[in-house]
């Protein structure tokens, strides 16, 4: 079978969704000066919630119906992300944690939380299987219905659902409010140099607060997507992989601007899958593929640093603990 290029492409879009709401999260957590590693289990997390929670919906009422599994499902997916976020908030911003432990922590409890309630919840609720056929079509009907007519653009950028839109709606939002207003100059302000922020009227507690947990919620956007649209509501417990670091890495890649993630995403997703379909690959040659995010990645670190332009840096005070007493 012949390499059809369109749908790589559509493929790569789709691939790229979950990159996209997770590193625009990040990007949101470290503009404001928090290194937050738990990305990847705030990812599943917001996923497992979102399956979990449509799941007993559709199996508890006898004619379920997909707006309302899809609502549903968003509200139990930004709830669980939200709390989770707050716990690392709580941890770091109140009690002054270590940010990296905090966040490996995160992670690996919500990969635990993932791979218990996701991969077991048939089970668990007592069913057969954990079809959720009335959600899983709601979240992947095209928002536009004639995308077919529109020729291969509309095969790879108008045939996926509304959360395609609510991503890229969420980075072009993200990169105009952190650099036309007030409100995005006061976020970089904190991540820069929060005691100088402080000493300024801002509210340095109040920033870290919101900017994480909305920037958690985000990224768990990006696991209800993987485990509802991209996966089809059914839940593997080694499905999801290293998508969630992949997200944090490509943080870096776009230079902490979350409109180069648009671009960045769709790059990481296209290279996460040409392993599959470039033919006659062995198995050496599929794993470096793999790794071809990760190596685009450091050469880019590495650029930049040569480079020092204050733009393309991470926050001053990325992954410190502000004490206020200190200022």
């Amino acid at each position: 079978m012949g390499f059809d290029l369109v749908y790589f492409l559509q493929r790569a879009v789709a691939q790229a969704l979950p990159l996209l709401f997770g590193s625009n999260g990040e990007i949101l957590n470290e503009k404001a000066g928090s290194l937050n590693l738990g990305i990847p289990g705030i990812m599943v997390s917001g996923g497992v919630a979102g399956i979990v929670s449509a799941t007993i919906y559709e199996n508890s009422v006898a004619n379920p119906k997909g707006w309302i599994g899809l609502l549903i499902s968003l509200l139990s997916s930004i709830a669980c992300s939200l709390l989770v976020s707050l716990i690392y908030c709580v941890l770091t911003v109140t009690l002054r944690a270590n940010q990296n432990v905090t966040g490996l922590a995160i992670t690996t409890f919500g990969t635990g939380l993932g791979n218990y309630f996701g991969g077991a919840i048939a089970s668990l609720l007592g069913l057969s299987s954990n079809t959720i056929t009335t959600t899983v079509n709601a979240y992947k009907t095209p928002i536009i219905p004639f995308y077919d007519k529109l020729g291969a653009v509309g095969t790879i950028f108008f045939s996926h659902g509304f959360l395609f839109y609510v991503g890229v709606m969420i980075a072009v939002v993200s990169a105009i409010i952190l650099k036309k207003t007030r409100v995005g100059l006061n976020l970089r302000a904190v991540g820069e140099n929060p005691a100088t922020a402080d000493a300024a009227g801002i509210n340095v507690t109040k920033y870290k607060y919101i900017t994480t947990c909305l920037g958690g919620i985000v990224a768990g956007l990006g696991g209800l997507y993987f485990a509802i649209d991209y996966s089809n509501g059914l839940w593997d417990t080694q499905s999801f992989g290293e998508r969630g670091w992949l997200a944090i890495a490509l943080v870096i890649f776009v230079m902490w601007k979350p409109n180069l993630a648009l671009v960045g995403s769709f790059l990481f997703g296209a290279l996460y899958i040409a392993d599959v379909f470039v033919p006659n690959l062995t198995p050496l040659t599929k794993e470096i593929f793999k790794m071809l995010p990760y190596v685009v990645t450091i050469i880019v670190l590495i650029a930049t640093s040569f480079a020092k332009k204050k733009e393309n840096q991470p926050p001053q005070s990325l992954g410190l603990a502000y004490f206020r007493e200190e200022r």
